[in-house]
């Protein structure tokens, strides 16, 4: 699964390097420690372009009776995204970039857990793939503007990560990018294929695996501490 993950990179820095016209009234605190139900940062398709946006992480279906579900909906398996009911309208048409520049998992350890955060060496942001949705409460006023929504897909670990979790979100190839986002692509089967488990992460760069402290934990805690490593081990993909 997908639970944390860090953005600490600039919105300038993130329009460079996902090619997105930044928008002039808009600012973006880095976070260190997003948990769902947060306000995340995004990528849309918008008149053949990339579009930034935040949404609320976890995604709420249109014909859902109250905003209950999103706890529970933080991440969308790709086995099954082409069936679930919540999920399988999104994927055809609704698809989005989630950007991060690092996540956590709890790597078992004795009677406990050891969280760990991957992240490229140079913390170079990438995106996950995402889905999206928009909802508004059922008896909310005509001028209501909706939630809008979102889930981290996620595939069975690779070889390198699933001797953490045996879950790993999507991280898409940036030469995929355009192809997940445009709501004109539709076929689907090629879509889904690029949902498999990665061997090597899409090919991107190499990750660090750095064992890091257990203040990350608790969701309060949102400060560079929670990324310095805990030791000085540290594991490549």
């Amino acid at each position: 699964m997908c639970g944390r993950f860090t953005l600490q990179t600039s919105l300038n820095t993130l329009g460079e390097h996902f090619l997105f016209d930044v928008p002039a009234d808009i600012t973006l605190a880095p976070k260190y420690n997003i948990a769902p139900t947060h306000t995340i940062a995004t990528l849309i398709w918008n008149h053949g372009q990339r579009h930034y946006g935040r949404m609320h992480w976890g995604l709420i279906p249109r014909w859902a009776k109250d905003n209950t579900m999103a706890g529970k909906m933080i991440n969308a398996r790709s086995e099954t995204i082409r069936e679930k009911p919540s999920f399988r309208d999104a994927f055809q048409r609704q698809r989005c970039l989630i950007l991060a520049d690092g996540y956590y998992e709890w790597k078992p350890d004795g009677s406990s857990r050891q969280p760990v955060y991957i992240h490229h060496q140079d913390h170079t942001p990438f995106a996950f793939a995402g889905l999206w949705e928009t909802w508004t409460p059922p008896q909310a006023p005509p001028d209501t503007a909706p939630w809008w929504t979102t889930s981290i897909i996620t595939t069975d670990a690779n070889e390198r990560t699933k001797n953490i979790h045996h879950r790993m979100p999507v991280i898409l190839a940036p030469s995929d990018y355009d192809t997940w986002l445009n709501p004109q692509t539709n076929d689907l089967d090629y879509l889904h294929r690029l949902l498999v488990t990665p061997n090597s992460l899409n090919q991107m760069d190499e990750f660090t695996i750095t064992p890091v402290s257990t203040r990350v934990n608790r969701v309060k805690n949102d400060d560079p501490e929670c990324i310095q490593p805990a030791s000085t081990q540290q594991e490549l993909f």
